[in-house]
């Protein structure tokens, strides 16, 4: 490494000394395992490692909680007692903020997108973490200004979580994560070239991109969207990192370049299941027992495929498959997803 690289890592270094000295919780033991996926690898004829945040023991796991460690640490900093988010009725975010406000003694609130439905997968664990769930068919952003005014005038002290955790506060937990990944592929002698990951509203891609940059990594982040088009997810991406890199008053600078999200691979759209997604859990499952869900890791994967036969993931390079949880989300779909069996 040439003697200006290491001194740019150096002072990029101070970033990490801004995030440690935010509010955080701990909800989960990390790191998380970062597992040679040695069948899947020798199957799809390129070196994969799947980074398993799936495996965290704040109900049954999942990015989020990288995000929730910091925004709870906001919310308990703010003297908030409710957490609102909202999302999907299948959304492992809403689960995972369920959870992490029970465990540390605050009433979560979730507002979910469409009419009431049957409890199953992630919406019945919502009902056994006692969350208090609102269906609606408004916009999102509105149904939850509106309950955090009626918890107020109740006497609450409502703190808003965005929908996929998608700020400059949640974006801190994978700006951590990337340099992680980094210790423990140093740890094990290897290079990383790519990540691989389901994206959607963005924070894990945009905290990805911002650690690698700070620690003067070449790994490329390839974001898989799971339903916007590439433009909507570049720039969400882009206004996340921009926000996070303002959070924290440090200098940074990343170029548009850095932000990579293929839209290829959604199947027909958010939520679409096809038979294409469910051959790409069952690659997953049948290679390395791994269980994806079919509306995020399991495009990832599809993605990941893809880009492995377009050669876009070059011949003798390492990539990690971020697997970002979700296997609950498998069984509120269990009758689409069987179908194709």
């Amino acid at each position: 490494m040439s003697t200006s690289a290491m001194m740019n890592i150096r002072d990029n270094l101070g970033v990490y000394a801004e995030i440690a000295a935010r509010p955080r919780v701990s909800l989960t033991p990390l790191p998380t395992p970062l597992e040679h996926a040695r069948s899947m690898s020798t199957r799809l004829g390129r070196r994969i490692l799947v980074k398993r945040d799936d495996v965290m023991s704040l109900a049954l796991g999942g990015n989020k909680v990288r995000k929730l460690e910091f925004l709870l640490g906001d919310a308990k900093n703010k003297r908030a007692d409710t957490i609102i988010t909202t999302g999907a009725q299948h959304s492992n975010h809403a689960r995972l903020t369920a959870a992490a406000a029970v465990k540390m003694g605050l009433k979560p609130v979730l507002v979910l997108r469409g009419k009431p439905s049957p409890p199953k997968g992630n919406l019945l664990l919502d009902r056994l973490l006692d969350a208090d769930i609102r269906f609606t068919e408004e916009q999102p952003d509105a149904a939850v200004n509106n309950v955090a005014e009626e918890l107020r005038a109740k006497g609450h002290t409502p703190y808003v979580i965005p929908g996929g955790g998608a700020n400059a506060v949640g974006t801190l937990g994978y700006v951590n994560a990337a340099r992680e990944i980094l210790a423990q592929a140093r740890h094990d002698g290897l290079r990383i070239d790519y990540v691989v990951h389901a994206t959607g509203t963005g924070p894990t891609q945009a905290g990805l991109i911002i650690g690698f940059h700070i620690l003067n990594s070449k790994v490329k982040v390839l974001g898989v969207s799971n339903g916007p088009d590439e433009a909507t997810g570049k720039q969400l991406v882009r206004h996340l990192i921009d926000d996070t890199i303002k959070l924290l008053g440090v200098k940074l600078s990343i170029p548009d370049e850095e932000i990579i999200i293929y839209d290829d691979y959604t199947c027909g759209g958010y939520g679409v299941i096809t038979q294409e997604v469910v051959d790409a859990m069952m690659l997953a499952a049948r290679t390395e027992g791994l269980i994806l869900d079919p509306v995020y890791t399991g495009k990832a994967m599809v993605g990941m495929k893809g880009l492995i036969e377009k050669k876009i993931i070059h011949e003798n390079s390492n990539t990690v498959f971020l697997h970002t949880g979700g296997s609950p989300i498998t069984f509120q779909y269990d009758s689409e997803v069987s179908r194709y069996f």
